[in-house]
């Protein structure tokens, strides 16, 4: 099946997880990301249940802080 992930049309086996895409496209720091799909973000709990489907965009976002003086 073909999604597109981080803006980038890819290939993956229908059926995927969410936490398998993670592991499969080596997210950096897995345990502080974000992810939305089709522009709905995931609750971390659901990213084992979670079925990755045909033309779904998904998206790793990470947010980070800072202050002001």
């Amino acid at each position: 099946m073909t999604i597109t992930v981080a803006g980038n049309k890819k290939e993956y086996e229908e059926g995927i997880t969410l936490t398998a895409l993670i592991d499969k496209e080596q997210i950096e720091n897995a345990e502080y990301v974000t992810v939305t799909i089709n522009d709905d973000f995931v609750d971390r709990d659901a990213f084992p249940t979670t079925v990755i489907k045909e033309g779904d965009v998904v998206e790793f976002l990470y947010f980070m802080g800072g202050g002001a003086r």
